[in-house]
């Protein structure tokens, strides 16, 4: 059993399209981000980074203690080894995946949350940030384009962790100021992924620990959020 720590961002909804798509046994622990949740003792115990998600696998492979990680990429690249699935075997397929892995942890996430940031909820419009970031936004969302012009999925021929990183940060693409008119084989991508039966059952999962998912954030949950100090505490 693996306990999923989770808020339905983009890093919680990679985690989850894992775990259904391999069809592990998981519960979903609730930290509520806009309440200050993920600044409680017990949470930063197991995430330092106070950030989203975070899981406890209480069933390692080759058993011992439980194993716990933060960092969704830590966490699909742990899982993906524990399952054997969703990441090639062999050493130039392994390659392929994880450096992508690490093309969104280091680029695509970051830039795009910068993006939802700056267009989304600041309090005030810095057409210079926002300009930045909807350019760079263009750009990584063509890098991601260029590469499935001839693939399937983002490593190759197969589904894989990489993909699961990457998709999440693409669905709110209208807030970002694209169209994916203008990328067709991220398009195709994207719907194909879409349409997988364990991503609709990860994105079902939301509602059930935020009722107002996919709603305006409210005032108070923006302070809590984009506060933060190193002196910041639930």
């Amino acid at each position: 059993m693996i306990d999923l720590y989770y808020w339905p961002t983009p890093n919680g909804h990679k985690v989850t399209m894992f775990l259904e798509e391999a069809g592990l046994d998981y519960t979903l622990k609730a930290v509520n981000i806009g309440k200050g949740e993920q600044f409680k003792p017990d949470f930063l115990a197991l995430a330092p980074n106070n950030r989203m998600p975070a899981i406890v696998d209480h069933a390692p492979a080759g058993g011992g203690a439980p194993v716990s990680l933060f960092e969704s990429g830590a966490i699909l690249l742990y899982l993906a080894e524990k399952t054997g699935r969703f990441i090639a075997p062999d050493i130039a397929g392994r390659a392929e995946v994880l450096q992508w892995l690490f093309w969104q942890m280091g680029g695509l996430g970051p830039m795009l949350g910068q993006n939802h940031h700056f267009t989304q909820y600041a309090p005030e419009k810095v057409p210079y940030a926002i300009d930045r970031y909807v350019k760079e936004t263009n750009r990584l969302y063509g890098v991601l384009d260029r590469r499935l012009a001839d693939r399937a999925y983002v490593a190759g021929a197969d589904y894989s962790i990489a993909d699961m990183a990457s998709y999440p940060w693409i669905v709110p693409y209208e807030k970002q100021g694209q169209t994916l008119e203008d990328f067709p084989h991220l398009k195709r991508w994207f719907h194909a992924i879409a349409e997988r039966p364990a991503t609709k059952a990860a994105y079902a999962r939301a509602p059930e620990v935020n009722p107002d998912f996919g709603k305006t954030m409210s005032e108070e949950a923006k302070k809590v959020m984009f506060g933060q100090t190193a002196a910041t505490r639930g």
